[in-house]
């Protein structure tokens, strides 16, 4: 599962087939995505995985980690400290598919700010309170941006 070159040190894995119906390209662009962000840290030889997996999948690693049982959007498996390999993202795909239509935006771009925001992550980023979240999500926008996907937090403003 692991990365043996550079140009594959960002693996993706396509568990799920509805992700490549719906966004043909989508492991080429997470891929950019992550290596964008693992190169703001600093990180950019370290290997990750991305699993885009379904609900069921998100649902039985959230109950088992998490001990919540229902399906979540995105969740990070960083490696201990120390470690050549940085962990592991899993990404749901009807989750994120629902989030991305009530957001009104791609399911691409969804899927590809999901993979940020794990490997941010993986990274030791967090937002367990506010002065984090704010960090955090600034920290996405500018790596979004450089990629041509707009701000995820701007609100969207009321329609006339």
């Amino acid at each position: 599962m692991h990365a043996r070159s550079a140009p594959r040190q960002i693996e993706v894995l396509l568990e799920e087939r509805e992700w490549r119906r719906a966004a043909p390209d989508i492991a080429a662009q997470i891929r950019r995505a992550a290596g964008l962000t693992l190169g703001r840290a600093g990180r950019a030889a370290v290997p990750l995985t991305v699993l885009l997996t379904n609900d069921e999948r998100l649902r039985a690693l959230n109950r088992t980690h998490r001990g919540k049982g229902k399906p979540t959007n995105v969740l990070s498996f960083p490696t201990v400290p120390g470690s050549d390999y940085l962990g592991d993202i899993a990404i749901a795909f009807g989750v994120a598919r629902q989030e991305a239509e009530a957001a009104g935006k791609p399911l691409a771009g969804h899927a590809v700010h999901l993979a940020v925001h794990g490997v941010l992550h993986l990274l030791g980023y967090d937002h367990a309170n506010a002065r984090e979240a704010e960090a955090m999500e600034a920290l996405e926008t500018e790596i979004l941006a450089e990629i041509g996907i707009p701000d995820p937090y701007r609100r969207r403003g009321c329609a006339a």
